[in-house]
């Protein structure tokens, strides 16, 4: 089959709208940013849309493109990868392209029960599902006592799950001959450390501790009561402070949720230290970068204040994630749905792999951070590491 009759095939498939999904990988060349894309036939106001899902190294992306304009996009994708895979109602397709366009197409007619679903908004399908009665969610007043999420804490309810999600997603990399030590940092009212402690423990049947730690003294007795009530006899709240914290010697997941400014990077520093698998981080308030920032090339943007800021957020969340991957972890900045509604809702997401990068991304980290004149407060922690 010719290049270009492959694309008419595939495109007229598409019009048919009996696509269920389509994966497009095998990046052309190895320094391709973009790693693999997805899309998935959706609607919006009316109008059938190929949601087109781009899976870089560390981040997603999403754009909604109409039928008719999708075959511009299509050109650009084929441009970058060379394998297709898509499922329709009635057959499985997979296409095969080498360097020079030759076409390799191989059709299977298949017997589905699936459906093509185009709701944009589809029921989502929580792991802590919404029709089952919870405790914890009811004490905390997420729930009502008959298992109705109240409509003033849906939000939460979605942040609380969106978290789990992240929990289960990390289950590999945790040990599974031995108790799994987990502490949260700065866990307030600890909303996800319930949660967190329900789906290992309750639901997933594992053996876990589980240590929320926290400055204010009256939340944590309230948690602490919480969890007594529950009969959460592995899980435990303490008064104390990031730095000072040297109860534990080794953790195996260490989760810190809008830690002030440098307090993330001691929360990262000693997750690394503890030789902690999993780390889980959504940052905030990141001042230490903005007050460095000695970059004459950025001026045009940092003499505006709140587009300094906005940077400095970026760069610093950029700089702990190479950080990181520097001293052997896999890490990634990912979307992280957050309640208060503010534009601070990134999450660092680690494992420990204990594979050191080339040594090219050592030199792109110190290119980066010359270039910004500064020496973040995580490169100091974990200087005799890198």
């Amino acid at each position: 089959m010719e290049f270009q009759q492959m694309k008419e095939q595939f495109l007229a498939l598409l019009h048919d709208k009996t696509l269920i999904s389509a994966t497009i990988s095998q990046p052309r060349l190895k320094s391709n940013e973009i790693k693999r894309v997805k899309l998935k036939p959706i609607e919006l106001k009316g109008i059938y849309t190929i949601q087109i899902e781009y899976q870089y190294e560390r981040i997603l992306k999403h754009e909604n493109i109409p039928l008719e304009a999708f075959p511009e996009h299509f050109d650009l994708v084929l441009e970058q990868f060379r394998q297709i895979h898509a499922q329709f109602t009635e057959q499985t397709i997979h296409i095969q392209l080498s360097k020079k366009n030759k076409v390799l197409w191989k059709s299977e007619q298949v017997q589905t029960n699936k459906k093509v679903d185009l709701a944009h908004n589809r029921k989502k399908q929580y792991l802590l599902d919404d029709t089952t009665i919870h405790p914890f969610l009811v004490r905390l007043g997420v729930q009502a006592e008959n298992g109705t999420i109240k409509k003033q804490k849906y939000d939460k309810f979605k942040q609380i799950n969106r978290f789990v999600e992240f929990i289960d997603d990390a289950l590999d990399y945790l040990p599974k001959n031995r108790q799994i030590r987990i502490l949260d940092f700065g866990s307030g009212k600890s909303y996800l450390t319930f949660a967190l402690y329900h789906y290992l423990k309750i639901i997933k049947k594992l053996d876990i501790h589980v240590t929320g730690l926290d400055l204010k003294k009256e939340v944590i007795e309230e948690c602490n009561g919480i969890a007594q009530d529950l009969g959460y006899e592995d899980l435990q709240f303490l008064v104390g402070d990031i730095q000072d914290f040297n109860d534990e010697t080794a953790v195996d997941m260490v989760v810190t949720l809008h830690a002030c400014d440098v307090a993330t990077d001691m929360a990262l520093a000693r997750a690394v230290k503890w030789g902690a698998s999993v780390i889980l981080s959504v940052p905030c308030c990141q001042h230490e970068l903005n007050r460095q920032l000695q970059s004459p090339a950025l001026e045009i943007m940092t003499q505006h204040g709140l587009i300094r800021e906005r940077f400095a957020a970026l760069a610093t969340d950029s700089i702990r994630a190479q950080l990181l991957s520097l001293v052997g972890y896999e890490a990634q900045l990912l979307e992280f749905i957050d309640m208060e509604n503010t534009p601070k809702n990134i999450l660092i997401r680690a494992y420990y792999t204990g594979k050191k990068p080339a040594a090219e991304e050592r030199a792109k980290y110190d290119s980066f951070i010359q270039f910004l004149n500064a020496k973040p407060f995580l490169q100091k922690e974990l200087e005799n590491l890198l």
